[in-house]
């Protein structure tokens, strides 16, 4: 992997501890535990491909912005429009109900 790549995602890593030291940040993330499942790995497969959020809006015909939006977790993306985030990023979507 890209040391550049690895930067970022250690980062993410680093973030992510760091947030998960606040009970409330904690609780709230148990909750929402499959977005941000999905946001990270969203996340990972932009970098891995060294994307940047302006090239996969543009590759999806949307703005920059609702990446951003969607990246930082302000906003509730309809299944379509993480189908297409997906199909962009050259991955699948399974869904497994438990």
């Amino acid at each position: 992997m890209h040391i550049g790549r690895k930067k970022k995602l250690d980062k993410l890593d680093a973030i992510e501890k760091e947030m998960m030291q606040d009970e409330e940040f904690k609780d709230s993330y148990a909750n929402l535990g499959p977005r941000f499942a999905i946001i990270r790995q969203v996340v990972e497969a932009r970098i891995e491909q060294n994307m940047t959020q302006s090239e996969l809006a543009k590759r999806m015909g949307t703005k920059k912005s609702n990446i951003s939006r969607f990246e930082s977790g302000k906003y509730n993306p309809s299944l379509n429009f993480i189908i297409k985030i997906a199909d962009v990023l050259g991955k699948k979507i399974e869904v497994t109900l438990k």
